[in-house]
């Protein structure tokens, strides 16, 4: 009996049998969905820390905690509507509102590794457009997306864009540790009892700052299966230390576009054709 085989049909996206532009639609529009109720329910619960971002838009704090609901409600509903009917104009406003709101972070003095950190925030929506093709007419954006047929030059797009996704939002996180060492990031790692062997938590979460930057330019460099398995296992437990450590668990959700990213090229080069299929190596060879 091959137990790891009848684990692998036992979960859908895992199967062979299911088609490759199948399991990259639904994990991306399931990922673009989360990361926009989780961000929604924020809204709903009116998070202090959203006030700065409305202030850099001349927005008082009694204004803004009346807006949050609003704001959080959108995000929630454009959520649900891409999970249960996904159009493609829907979802390029929701990449434009992504990419705003990870700007708010430097633009209100946070630093550039916030926006950086949410990649995959932006990346999967734009994959997800990227995979679905670019309208032929305006009546297009407004029409449900069916599954597409893959061509070899979508695909290819589609891979980039994953790979630049998933290297930015490590090398992103990366800087946290290596370079701004977030106080709130030595809480988190507390929490599950680290660091080990009583060593110094700030030299400890610089390191694995540097370990996160070094993950993210070797996927930059060449992406390998075994090492997006890592990345993605990796990625999901440092985002379950939010709500380890006592905060909402809607930060782990809306962080699916940062498990969504390595297991869709994971996907993408499980197809049995090799990484330089997807990502040539040389551009100039022919003349």
């Amino acid at each position: 009996m091959n137990t790891q085989n009848d684990y692998a049909h036992s979960v859908p996206f895992m199967s062979a049998s299911v088609p490759l532009q199948s399991r990259l639609h639904w994990t991306l529009r399931i990922a673009l969905a989360a990361c926009f109720i989780g961000h929604g329910a924020f809204g709903i619960i009116t998070k202090p820390a959203w006030l700065p971002y409305f202030a850099l838009v001349s927005i008082d704090h009694e204004s803004a905690y009346a807006l949050m609901p609003l704001v959080g409600m959108m995000d929630i509903s454009l959520g649900v509507w891409i999970l249960l009917k996904p159009v493609r104009a829907p979802i390029l406003y929701m990449m434009v509102w992504a990419v705003w709101t990870a700007l708010l972070r430097p633009l209100s003095g946070e630093g550039w590794w916030e926006f950086m950190e949410r990649a995959g925030n932006y990346g999967i929506p734009l994959a997800l457009l990227a995979m679905s093709g670019f309208p032929k007419n305006g009546k297009e954006w407004f029409r449900r997306i069916r599954e597409p047929v893959l061509t070899d030059n979508r695909l290819k797009q589609v891979a980039w864009i994953l790979r630049i996704t998933t290297a930015v939002l490590l090398v992103g996180h990366g800087g946290f540790g290596a370079f701004m060492q977030k106080e709130m990031l030595i809480d988190h790692f507390h929490h599950v009892g680290l660091p080990p062997f009583g060593m110094d938590a700030r030299l400890f979460l610089v390191l694995t700052g540097w370990f996160e930057i070094g993950l993210g330019l070797f996927v930059l460099i060449r992406p390998v299966k075994p090492v997006l398995v890592l990345i993605l296992f990796w990625k999901i437990w440092t985002e379950l230390l939010y709500p380890v450590s006592g905060t909402p668990v809607w930060e782990f959700v809306e962080r699916f576009g940062s498990y969504a990213a390595p297991l869709s090229l994971y996907f993408i080069l499980d197809t049995g054709k090799p990484a330089g299929y997807f990502f040539p190596e040389k551009t100039g060879a022919r003349r």
